[in-house]
Order: structure tokens, then C-alpha cells, then sequence
């Protein structure tokens, strides 16, 4: 599976265009308790930082002794060389850490002192992870948890554990978990989204009665509705009622049992408002949590979506044991696919090779803690898609994001063949390796 396409315009799509993907999820969701009144936040954005030293080519030493000299003799001029190699890098080094702690310094913000309730809407793997990290910031902030299951809600709470995801890392005390929509919210100043994709708008629209318009809605969930193809950030302020809804979306390569593990993560929020980016960041980002801001959220929203049906081209391209050179192949194809949507959808191309983009692609591909590639790894071994699914106790978002992101492609005029295979192979319509005989046979073209 080589160089297998360049120009979306310059070849012609590889499958039939049949309108919406035949596939479809039943969403449910629940209605629960009563009104929430709107809690008041101002958000104070901290000053720009000063100029990185190591930015824009300034590694190199101020002064120009410290710099290199040449010598006339090669032995004495490469010890003398190495000496003030090894002298720059350590300036440099010096430079980079002065400047980091004067920027902290300036950068402190009361975001988290005033924060005095999170509010996290699922008990799934992540959901949980990202209660514990916030609530192992401040012990004195209440981190409600809104659950489903009234098992995993009495373990939380009594042994401070969920039993059903991580029975081995214990949970910190300040989390309360609950089934009841109206104690989880009230009161909240900040809310995180980790419901999947495909149960959002039921879930939120029997919740919304306790939502307080200016409850900023911090979205865990990477995926596109399969039948109206809308991210999260068009699902959550349709299904509240509320265009205006505070939203931000947090993305970037994350495994939930790595941060549980308290493991070195890093991580971007994206919002149209600045300053509330700004204050998530600070909210969120700890000595093992880095958080970087961005003002593009379609580009962060979509990378996010569609690296999760990449991931099951990789997943069944190890299952078929086709070797590194079609994996590498694979991947460099799919991230060319995934810019070509994301750019027409207006997307920065920036975004696209950054934590949210190629991060998490790189994560998702190769790693075998990844869901959705696993989906494709026991696909590409010849296992059925509904024995897979039913054996999973977590959502695989690629698989039911497949049909909507071809869909998608078929909007914005994009051919897109790596993943327009993965969604035929999801409706049973391809096998494996006649997708990898398709892919192979199309026209040998520039690259671009």
C-alpha cells in the first residue's frame, strides 16, 4: 500500500457514492432532576509570554566569545570545538529554563482557587481519569460525577473506585458520584463532556433543564454524528437550547490509564474565546499535564474525529501482517486525507501536524491500547464487526464515525480512499484484502 494517492482532484473515487452510511446507532439517553442556577464566571486571560530564547534560530550564545573559533590544529581545535558546542547547548539550555520560570511566575492565575465544583458528565474510562486529575489539584473542590450505572456509583463513592474501568487505582475522595442530573450540576463552574458522540444530543437534551447558560462545556468526546455529521461543538449548544453555550474541546494523544498513572501527557484546548481557553489551560495543566491553546476548533474537532478511522486501517493492516513499509504507507495516506477534508472545512493545516492532529494519529495507529485499533487489528484477523463490538465494554468512536466522515468527504467535494475503505469494510460491503487490492491498483500520480 505504497504513495497511494496525491491530488484529491486528479483521480476519480474509489467507491460509489450511496448517500448516508447504511449503518446506524440507536442513541439513548435519561431525564433527569430539575433546574440549575447559572453560576457566574469571569475569566482572567494571563499576560503573553515573552519570546522563547530558543525561538527563531537564537540557541547560539549572546556573546561572541562563547561562540566556536577555529584552530590550526585539528586535534587541539576539535577538543576546543567540542568544548563550545557543549558550552552553547548548556546556555542554551539556561536560557530556556529562565525563561519558562519567568513566564510561570507571570502566568499565575486564581482560576483554580476560585473553582469551587467540576462537574463530569460519564463514568466512562476517560470521564474518570479526567475527574481524578482535576480533583487531585485542589482537595477542597467537589469533582461531581454523573453515572449511569448504580454499581459503579456506590463503588466511587464508598471505596473510591471505579470498579468497572480502573479497579486498581484508587480515586480521590473529593469525588462524589451520582445518578442524578440536578445534584451533579448544580452549582458547577465548569462541566466535562465524556459521553460519546453518538448518545450526546439525547443525553444532553434530557439534562438541559439543570444547565445554566453560562456553564462552559469542556467536550472529552472525539467523533461525528453519524445521520446529521456534527461535531461537538455544534451537538452540545443544539442540544442545550443555547447557541451561545460556553464550549471548549480538549484534544490531543491521551490514554486514560497513563493519566491515571500520573505519566508526562500533553494535550491542546481549543475555543473561539481566548480568554476562556486560557482559563481551561490553567484549570487543567499540572507538573504531568501540559495544555496548549489554539482558536481553531474545527481543526482540532475533526482531527480528533477522523484519526479514530485511521486507526482502524492500521489496526487491520497489522491484523492482515502486512508489514511496516504498508503501515507507514498507510498512515502517511490517511494523514493526507485527513487534511484535505480538515482544510476545505477550514481547518489550519498548523493544527493539523500538532498535538491534535499528528499527535494523536501516531498514538491511536501504533499503540495497542488504542480501541479503534484494535476494532481493526481483530477485523483484519478475520473476525466478524458485531462479535468485536459485542465483546468491547468502551465505544470505538471510528467505527460509527466512518459512515458520517465519507459522508463529509462527499460534501466538501474530497476523495478520500484509505478511508472510505474502512467504512465499506464497517458495512460489510468490502473484505480486507480486496480493499488492499483496490487500494493498491489506484493510478500512480504526484504527490502532494
Amino acid at each position: 500500500m505504497a504513495a497511494l494517492i496525491a491530488e484529491p482532484s486528479l483521480v476519480a473515487p474509489l467507491f460509489p457514492s450511496s448517500g448516508a452510511p447504511r449503518r446506524n446507532l440507536s442513541p439513548s439517553g435519561g431525564n433527569l432532576g430539575f433546574r440549575l442556577k447559572p453560576f457566574p464566571l469571569s475569566v482572567v486571560s494571563p499576560p503573553l509570554p515573552p519570546a522563547c530564547p530558543c525561538s527563531a534560530g537564537t540557541l547560539d550564545p549572546d556573546p561572541a566569545e562563547e561562540r566556536p573559533t577555529s584552530n590550526s590544529s585539528t586535534k587541539v581545535g576539535g577538543r576546543k570545538g567540542g568544548r563550545d558546542r557543549r558550552r552553547a547547548v548548556r546556555i542554551a539550555w539556561e536560557k530556556l529554563v529562565r525563561w519558562s520560570r519567568s513566564w510561570r511566575s507571570k502566568a499565575k492565575s486564581d482560576i483554580l482557587e476560585r473553582t469551587k465544583k467540576v462537574v463530569v458528565l460519564g463514568g466512562g474510562s476517560f470521564g474518570t481519569a479526567m475527574a481524578a486529575h482535576v480533583a487531585s489539584k485542589k482537595a477542597e473542590m467537589e469533582v461531581a460525577m454523573l453515572v449511569r450505572d448504580v454499581d459503579v456509583c456506590r463503588a466511587i463513592n464508598e471505596s473510591h473506585f471505579n470498579s468497572k474501568y480502573f479497579p486498581e487505582h484508587k480515586l480521590p475522595e473529593n469525588i462524589i458520584a451520582t445518578t442524578n442530573a440536578k445534584d451533579a450540576l448544580l452549582g458547577a463552574d465548569f462541566c466535562l463532556h465524556a459521553v460519546p458522540v453518538q448518545f450526546s444530543s439525547s443525553f444532553l437534551e434530557g439534562i438541559s433543564q439543570h444547565v445554566g447558560p453560562n456553564l462552559p462545556f469542556i467536550s472529552l468526546s472525539k467523533g461525528l454524528e453519524l445521520n446529521t455529521l456534527r461535531m461537538m461543538s455544534q451537538i452540545i449548544p443544539h442540544a442545550l437550547g443555547n447557541p451561545r453555550q460556553p464550549f471548549i474541546v480538549l484534544s490531543g494523544p491521551s490514554f486514560a490509564v497513563e493519566l491515571m498513572k500520573k505519566l508526562p501527557t500533553a494535550m491542546v484546548v481549543a475555543s473561539k474565546d481566548k480568554k476562556l481557553a486560557s482559563a481551561i489551560q490553567q484549570l487543567l495543566a499540572s507538573p504531568h499535564l501540559r495544555i496548549s491553546s489554539s482558536s481553531d476548533v474545527t481543526g482540532v474537532e475533526i482531527a480528533g474525529a477522523l484519526k479514530n478511522v485511521l486507526a482502524i486501517a492500521a489496526g487491520i493492516v497489522e491484523g492482515m501482517n502486512l508489514g511496516n513499509n504498508c503501515m507507514a504507507a498507510l498512515v502517511a495516506q490517511g494523514c493526507s486525507e485527513i487534511r484535505w477534508l480538515a482544510t476545505k472545512m477550514g481547518a489550519k493545516p498548523t493544527t493539523l501536524t500538532g498535538l491534535s492532529g499528528s499527535g494523536d494519529v501516531m498514538l491511536t495507529c501504533f499503540v495497542n491500547l488504542s480501541r479503534n485499533r484494535t476494532v481493526g487489528l481483530r477485523l483484519g484477523s478475520g473476525e466478524k464487526l458485531d462479535d468485536i463490538l459485542n465483546s468491547m465494554n468502551q465505544v470505538a468512536e471510528g467505527v460509527s464515525t466512518a459512515g458520517a466522515v465519507i459522508a463529509l468527504a462527499q460534501k466538501y467535494h474530497v476523495k478520500m480512499p484509505v478511508l472510505t475503505a474502512v467504512a465499506r469494510i464497517i458495512d460489510n460491503e468490502l473484505t480486507p484484502k480486496k480493499a488492499v487490492l483496490e487500494l493498491m491498483s489506484l493510478p500512480q500520480v504526484e504527490e502532494v
